[in-house]
């Protein structure tokens, strides 16, 4: 019984994590959560966005 409450919250708190993180994301927008966003070579998101 202890086991499954324990797998069950490390499931829940893993998917809450994920979930913070995914909208977290989303508020930078396009290209400032984009992974290769330093050699990036299209416009986009236009010169002065790019950093």
């Amino acid at each position: 019984m202890i086991a499954n409450i324990i797998i069950g919250s490390a499931i829940f708190g893993y998917a809450g994590w994920a979930f913070y993180k995914f909208i977290k994301k989303s508020k930078q927008g396009k290209c400032a959560a984009c992974s290769i966003k330093g050699s990036c070579s299209s416009n986009a998101c236009g010169p002065e966005k790019r950093k």
